[in-house]
Order: structure tokens, then C-alpha cells, then sequence
């Protein structure tokens, strides 16, 4: 700065902070204005912007305080409002310092852990054994993470480390502190030892409790001072000369280029911790070396499964030789390896930048050839694309526990959208296929391979991801790989003795544990999503179709989800603007076929909608399809859907004119929907002769049938109220006789109590009664005994006297019949037997009542008697009975005084 800035910079200095600064500004203008003071004998001035000297620690400073209120605040909105956001903006504030290699990127994580392992709601979640929230577990274990990486530090003194484990093993020792794996004692090995056999044998409560801090605690113990690994990372060019295969088996490959045999997930957090502090060549090169090493063991792995592939595919059994997955692994190792190497390849123009518009763009790759590369082809995104795909399908046993389940399927998709970033040249294809064919043919190591373990994780979401992207290159291989990744052994039911390995093949399991798998439901629909990329991709190629089909038939065990492709496959078939295309129609058709199977004799909530959409389908197919679902109806459909369901929609006005058919097709269909109607009746005729009768109205022949069943059942097997909607469905047709016969049949089933006198089949009744009036004096004769039988309730029985003498009988002028015209009398048959019923009603239902009757209804009582008069003077002799049921009332009841005062009152 010239004078005058710096003048300016001190007044504005002055100004900003006088209350504070004045008495120091002062103090000092008087010492440089004494001309002997100590200010005037130094040369220059102290300048705080400097920085340290060249071998210091960077060491900016640190508002510890405000670290420890932001992390306590944002802890207190558990996880809300974007707390979860400004966390990882903090953890990744502490990466860039790290980056940076300021000190304090250490120190800023220790805040931030101090005020987690302070945070209240810990005590309280293990007190109710409830697990913590997804996000709060995804901060955890980023914290567990920066950790390893804080201590791996290839740079970090011996007396900065003594002082972390310290503190780690505190934080870890803490009853408080989570678990690795979220809720159980894990089972993942020790990162320092790549194959203990022991761990797996233990049951979980022997195994060494696991906290987010026991890797970091672990990766303590490891160092960077061996002469192989400092060569690796310090040098692109070493090689050994001529390789041996004895003394030098672990340290280079045939091509004389360096190998890192260290455990994977361990290696790997070596490079994310050389990256994360700056030392990004070497993260490199040590990554390669990784990846060099990798390709060793699987082509090791694939000449082992050679030898015993004949006796593995007899047992259709098989051991994993993967210990823990490196997918959903606490220390992401597959993640690191991808971000290592493509961040070499990234193309940072303009126009990859954010655009501000919220939508961040994809980020944009080149290739870059890999230093000291004898291949001359590779680059470090075509071994970024290899390692990723070998570690997406490496065979690896389902975790226990629910958040360890949960993280690999979130890995899995966060990895696959790393994948989808790429954008496939000629290299990378190549790189794509080849890796491909070897996960095909990698036996145990892999999950593609031709047989796994039971308890494998599944392979659906990445092959999604391997099928669309093969597909356009190399179609056959795209469909190799999707068609063997469709299984999910788990489910299925035939399980081995148990899977024997071999000593080389590291460990087997035996298959107890299922249903343990929590996120089962997950596994099944990213599997129906594979089929279903599968059937668009298909489409018109009806080979493929019927090999994708039957991948579907043995490897789907859902019904709701084989719905689902079925109906996925028909909107796919049938385009809105485009003709339908048949042969994923009948894929569908099948599909959908093969579901009413399935949830046939099962109760499914959906089903009514699954017959309805199968019907759809099979008007769409064409004539055929229906005729061959009315046929087989009986393996499909119960007889109440096929009748009301099934052969109603078939028969509609809307399918025939879909299907646009002459009159022989409509005839066809129809006589189909008739036999099937006929065939169901028969079967279940309460629920189905209704329906029947409907289906059959226009066939002389098949109504009769269809009546002659509901007689013949009528007896047996069907309720009074079945049988009088079928009686009034016969009078609307104009079969009055043969509805009389139903009502009649129905009334033998009925029996109406003295006190209901709301029930549902009142309304039934009266319309008998009335039918029966309306057809004449043998009518009436004949069902007024079925009625005295039946109904023992007095009011319903007055009402029928009462409209039975209303009319004259035989007003609905049956043809051949002659009438009276004359009203019927009470005192002669048949109505005579129906008013002593009647009568006789009254008396019993009066002494119902008087049994149990409180003085709130003494009024109704009355109201009641009143009634019964009514019906007592319609017989001839009337009164003089009716006066003597009173007389008899009061005498016995004399006790209810007020009552029989009332009762006095109003009747004599």
C-alpha cells in the first residue's frame, strides 16, 4: 500500500473499533512521536497478513464459540428447516481445510464433535431402543468418516495423533456413542485385518461393540512409512524390472506394475485422506495401484472358479469370498475411488458451472492418459468406470440391520447416478463390455456370476444401469446381463444344507436369517423395474419378449408387482397416437393372466380392479382373448366375478363395438358369456343366478335353464332376500306366475318376530301380498298361510288385512282368467285366517310388552291398543271380544295403577 491507502486503512481502523482500539492507537502515536522510544529503534513494522514461515502449519483463526452455538443450534432443529444442509456445509468447510492444511480443520472437527456427542436426544433414543433418523445417521457417519481422514494424515505428527486416539476412544467409550451399524453390534471385520475367519462364526453378542469412531481409533494404528507404499505414491514410473513371482508375489503384477494388497475399504480411505489433504497426484497413483490389484484378485478368483465350476453348478451352491460389501461401507470406498479419478478428468469450463438457475449441470469428463501407463489406451476415466462397475458387482452378503440394509441401497443409487454422469465414448463402452462379460464369468467374487449365495444382496439397480447403457452397443450382452441379475434367491423356497466353502472361497453363512431383509419391499420393485426396462426395451421383438417373460414368471413371486408390468407392458403397448403393438400386448395379457392366478383364492383388496383391467386387456388383445377367458373362467375368476364382472363388461354395448365385430363374432361371444353365465349358477347360485338370468334374456333356451336352477336351489341354498330380488326381477320381465312361485319359495325361508317391526323385508312382504292379491283369490289363498307361518308381527299383519281389503283380487287381468270384481270378506276364508292371526298377534305381542314396560311408554301403549281395536272390530263379534281383552288386562296388571287409570280412561 502507498501512504495515503495505508492512512486511510488505519483512520477507517480507528473509526470501526474506537471504543476499543483508541487508547492503543494513542499509546502508540506518542511512542513513535518520542524519538528515543523501543518502537523507533526496530526497522519496519510487524505485518499480521504475512503468514507463518514455510514450514509452519497454515493457522487461520478460529471462532471456536460460534462453531459450538451453530453445530448446538442447527443439532436443536434435528435435522429441519435445512439443519441437515448447514451441517455438511460444515463438514465440508472442514474438508477445505484440511485441503488447505490448515491445522485447524482438526480442531473444528473436535468442536463439532464435542457438541454431537453433547447433543440430548442420544441418551433419550437408547433409552427407548428407537433408532435415530435417516439424516441424523447420514452426519454421523460423515463424522466417523472425516475422522479416518484427519488421522490418516500422511503428514501428521506422532504427538497430534496420540492425542486423537485419546480423545477418540472417550468419545467411543461412552455409552452414548452410536453404533457403526446403526442398531446392532456390527459384523464388519476389523479395518486393519482383511480376512479374520472368526468374526462371522460369533454370535452378535460376543462380537466387540462398534461405535461411528472405531475406524478411526483403528486407522490410528496404520502409518506411511514403508518403502513400497512411499514409492508408490511419490513416483508415476515405478516398476520392477522383471517380475518374480516369489520374493516379489505381493508388490507388482506380471506387468512389473505395483500392487497395494492392503483390505480394499482400508486402502481406499488411505487415497480419500491423501486427496482430502492436498496430495492429489498421490491419491492418484495409489489408486491405480488399488485398481491394479483388483484386477489381479478377480482374475485370480476367475481361474480358481474354473477348477470347481463343474461341482458349484451341481450344488447350485455357492460361498462369497467378500467379507464386507463396498458398497454402502461406512468408508464408501468405491465412492472415493470413482471422485479420485474422474476429478483428474474434469473439464471445468464455463458452461459447466451453475447457472444459478437452481439446476447445477452435469459435470462434463475428458479422458486423461494414466501416467506410467504401458498401455497406452487407459486413462484414468476408463479405470474409473472399471473399478466401479467391479465394485457395484462384487458378490457381497445382505448387512444385518435395517440402517445398514438402508445404506446399501442408498450407495447403490447414489453410485449409479455417478455412473449416469458419464458420457459413453468408444473407450468407455469398451471398458463397459469387457467388465460386464468378466462379471458374468466371475464366479463367487461376483454377483452377476452364474450362482450366489442365498443371501446375496441383489443386483437389479445397478444392472438397470448396465442394461440401458449396453444396449445401444451391444444388445445380446444387455440382455445376458439383465436376464441373469432378475433372481432374488432369498425368496425362493428350495435352500440348500447350508453353503459349504472352501478355505480359499473365505466363509460361508448359514441361511437363517430371513426375513430379516427390511428393505425387501425396496429389493422387489427395483426387480420390477428391471423387468419392466426390459419389456420397453423389447418391444416387437417377440423372442426377446417371450425370454423376458419367462425371466418374470420364475423370478417375480409378487402378485401386486407382476400387476404392476402388466400394466406397465399395456400402456406401453398402446401409445396414444400410435397403432397398438400385439406382441407386448399378449406379454401383458399374460402377465395379467398369470396374476388372477395367483390371487384367485387369496383376499387382495385390489382385485376387483386387477378382473376389471384383465377384461381391458383382453379387448384390446382381440375376439380370442375373450373367448378364451370365458372359457377358462373357472382357473381365473369366482363365479361371482365372471358373471357380474367379467361376462357383464364382455357382453356391453362398449365391447362390441370396440371390437367392431359382424354378427357371427357377436354370437360367439355371447353363446361363451351364456355357458360361462349357466356354469356359474350352478356353482354359486345365491351369489350368481341373478346375473345368469340377465346374461341369458335373449336365449329362449338358456333362460329357461337359468330359471330351472334358481328353482331347483330355492329350497337349499338361497336366502328369502336373494329369492325375492330374483321374484321381482321375474314380475318386471313379465313372468307375474313365475314371480309369484319365487315370493312364495321366499316366504318359507322368512320369520318375522311379534317386536320387529322395521325389518328389512317388510317391504318384501307387502309387495307379496300384493303381487298375490293383484293375481287373484287362489293366489291370495295360497300364500296367506306361508304369510300366518312367517310373520308374527302384529302391525306388518294389519297392514297386509287392511290393502288385502282395500281392492278387489285379480285386478292384473292374467289372460284366461275371469274375475269377480268383488271386494273379500273378513269373515270368510282366506282372509278370515289372517285377521284371527292378526287378532291373536295383537294379544300375544300386548303381553310382550306389559312384561317390561316403563311409565315413558305408557302413551305409545295406548296408541298401541288403540290400533289393535282397529283390527278387533273387523271380525264380527268384535267389540265384544276386544272388551274383553281389556277386561282381562286389567285384572291381571292391577298392579300397574296408573297404567290400567289410563287404559281406563281411554277404552271404558
Amino acid at each position: 500500500m502507498n501512504r495515503d491507502q495505508l492512512q486511510k486503512l488505519v483512520q477507517y481502523l480507528i473509526t470501526a473499533h474506537h471504543t476499543e482500539v483508541l487508547p492503543t492507537a494513542q499509546k502508540l502515536a506518542d511512542e513513535i512521536l518520542s524519538s528515543n522510544s523501543e518502537i523507533n529503534q526496530v526497522h519496519g513494522a510487524p505485518d499480521p497478513t504475512a503468514g507463518a514461515s514455510i514450514d509452519d502449519d497454515n493457522c487461520w483463526h478460529l471462532d471456536e464459540d460460534q462453531v459450538r452455538e451453530q453445530v448446538k443450534q442447527f443439532l436443536s432443529q434435528g435435522g429441519y428447516y435445512g439443519s441437515g444442509k448447514q451441517l455438511n456445509s460444515m463438514f465440508a468447510k472442514v474438508r477445505e481445510m484440511l485441503r488447505m492444511r490448515d491445522s485447524n480443520g482438526a480442531r473444528m472437527l473436535t468442536l463439532i464433535t464435542e457438541q454431537f456427542m453433547a447433543d440430548p436426544r442420544l441418551s433419550l433414543w437408547r433409552q427407548q431402543g428407537t433408532g435415530m433418523t435417516d439424516k441424523c445417521r447420514q452426519l454421523w457417519d460423515e463424522l466417523g468418516a472425516l475422522w479416518v481422514c484427519v488421522v490418516l494424515n500422511p503428514h501428521c505428527k506422532g504427538e497430534a495423533k496420540s492425542g486423537w486416539v485419546k480423545q477418540l476412544k472417550k468419545w467411543s467409550d461412552m455409552d452414548v456413542c452410536p453404533l457403526e451399524d446403526g442398531n446392532y453390534g456390527s459384523e464388519l471385520p476389523n479395518i486393519t485385518n482383511a480376512l479374520p475367519q472368526s468374526h462371522l462364526a460369533q454370535d452378535s453378542l460376543s462380537r466387540p461393540r462398534r461405535t461411528v469412531f472405531s475406524r478411526a481409533v483403528e486407522a490410528c494404528s496404520l502409518h506411511w512409512q514403508g518403502s513400497h507404499l512411499q514409492r508408490i505414491i511419490s513416483s508415476d514410473y515405478y516398476m520392477s524390472a522383471s517380475y518374480h513371482r516369489d520374493q516379489d508375489r505381493l508388490l507388482f503384477n506380471p506387468q512389473g506394475l505395483p500392487l497395494w494388497l492392503d483390505h480394499v475399504p482400508t486402502a481406499c480411505a488411505r487415497v480419500d485422506a491423501l486427496r482430502s489433504h492436498g496430495y492429489s497426484r498421490e491419491a492418484l497413483r495409489l489408486a491405480v495401484a488399488i485398481i491394479n490389484t483388483l484386477r489381479l484378485l478377480q482374475q485370480r478368483e476367475m481361474d480358481i472358479y474354473k477348477h470347481q465350476k463343474k461341482e458349484l453348478l451341481q450344488r447350485g451352491l455357492t460361498t462369497t469370498t467378500n467379507l464386507e460389501g463396498w458398497v454402502g461401507h461406512p468408508l464408501d470406498p468405491i465412492g472415493c475411488l470413482f471422485a479420485t479419478l474422474t476429478e483428474t478428468c474434469r473439464v471445468d469450463d464455463d458452461s459447466t458451472m451453475d447457472t444459478g438457475d437452481g439446476e447445477a449441470r452435469s459435470p462434463v469428463y475428458q479422458h486423461v492418459p494414466v501416467w506410467g501407463s504401458p498401455d497406452g489406451g487407459e486413462s484414468y476415466l476408463t479405470l474409473a468406470l472399471e473399478v466401479t462397475l467391479m465394485g457395484m458387482g462384487q458378490q457381497r452378503i445382505m448387512p444385518e440391520g435395517l440402517y445398514a440394509q438402508d445404506k446399501v441401497c442408498r450407495n447403490e443409487e447414489q453410485i449409479v447416478a455417478k455412473l449416469q454422469e458419464l458420457e459413453l465414448d468408444e473407450l468407455l463402452v469398451q471398458t463397459l463390455r469387457k467388465q460386464a462379460l468378466q462379471l458374468l464369468e466371475a464366479g463367487p467374487f461376483s454377483g452377476l456370476g452364474e450362482v450366489i449365495h442365498r443371501e446375496s444382496v441383489p443386483m437389479h439397480t445397478f444392472t438397470k444401469y448396465l442394461f440401458s447403457a449396453l444396449l445401444p452397443h451391444d444388445t445380446d450382452l444387455a440382455y445376458k446381463v439383465a436376464l441373469r441379475a432378475m433372481r432374488l434367491p432369498v425368496l425362493e423356497s428350495s435352500v440348500g444344507s447350508g453353503d459349504v466353502g472352501h478355505p480359499h472361497h473365505g466363509i460361508s453363512i448359514v441361511p437363517s436369517r430371513y426375513p430379516r431383509w427390511f428393505t425387501l419391499g425396496h429389493l422387489e420393485s427395483q426387480q420390477c423395474e428391471l423387468a419392466s426396462t426390459m419389456l420397453t426395451a423389447a418391444k416387437g421383438d417377440m423372442l426377446r419378449l417371450r425370454t423376458v417373460l419367462e425371466a418374470i414368471q420364475k423370478n417375480i413371486h409378487s402378485s401386486s408387482l407382476i400387476y404392476k408390468l402388466a400394466q406397465d407392458a399395456f400402456k406401453i403397448a398402446t401409445p396414444a397416437d400410435s397403432p397398438a403393438d400385439i406382441t407386448l400386448l399378449n406379454v401383458a395379457l399374460e402377465l395379467g393372466l398369470q396374476v388372477m392366478r395367483m390371487t384367485l383364492s387369496t383376499l387382495n383388496w385390489r382385485r376387483r380392479e386387477m378382473v376389471r383391467w384383465l377384461v381391458t386387456c383382453a379387448t384390446e388383445v382381440g375376439l380370442r382373448a375373450l373367448v378364451s377367458i370365458l372359457q377358462g373362467w373357472y382357473t381365473l375368476f369366482t363365479p361371482t366375478e365372471a358373471t357380474s364382472i367379467v361376462a357383464a363388461t364382455v357382453m356391453s354395448h362398449n365391447t362390441i363395438l370396440r371390437l367392431s365385430l359382424d354378427y357371427p363374432q357377436r354370437e360367439e361371444l355371447a353363446s361363451c358369456a351364456r355357458t360361462l353365465a349357466l356354469q356359474c349358477a350352478m356353482k354359486d347360485p345365491q351369489n350368481c343366478a341373478l346375473s345368469a338370468l340377465t346374461l341369458c334374456e335373449k336365449d329362449h333356451i338358456a333362460f329357461e335353464t337359468a330359471y330351472q336352477i334358481v328353482i331347483d336351489a330355492a329350497s337349499t341354498g338361497m336366502t328369502y332376500s336373494q329369492l325375492f330380488t330374483i321374484a321381482r326381477y321375474m314380475e318386471h320381465r313379465g313372468y307375474p306366475l313365475r314371480s309369484f312361485k319365487l315370493a312364495s319359495l321366499a316366504m318359507t325361508h322368512l320369520n318375522l318376530a311379534y317386536n320387529q317391526d322395521t325389518h328389512p323385508a317388510i317391504n318384501d312382504v307387502l309387495w307379496a301380498c300384493a303381487l298375490s292379491h293383484s293375481l287373484g283369490k287362489n293366489e291370495l289363498a295360497a300364500i296367506i298361510p306361508l304369510v300366518v307361518k312367517s310373520v308374527h308381527c302384529a302391525t306388518v299383519l294389519s297392514d297386509i288385512l287392511r290393502r288385502c281389503t282395500m281392492t278387489a283380487p285379480g285386478l292384473a287381468g292374467i289372460p284366461g282368467r275371469r274375475n269377480s270384481g268383488k271386494l273379500m270378506s273378513t269373515d270368510k276364508a282366506p282372509l278370515r285366517q289372517l285377521l284371527d292371526a292378526t287378532i291373536s298377534a295383537y294379544i300375544n305381542t300386548t303381553h310382550s310388552r306389559l312384561t317390561h314396560i316403563s311409565p315413558r311408554h305408557y302413551g305409545e301403549f295406548i296408541e298401541f291398543l288403540s290400533k289393535a281395536r282397529e283390527t278387533f272390530l273387523l271380525a264380527q263379534d268384535g267389540h265384544i271380544q276386544f272388551a274383553q281383552f281389556i277386561d282381562n288386562l286389567k285384572q291381571i296388571y292391577k298392579g300397574k295403577k296408573k297404567l290400567m287409570m289410563l287404559v281406563r280412561e281411554r277404552f271404558g
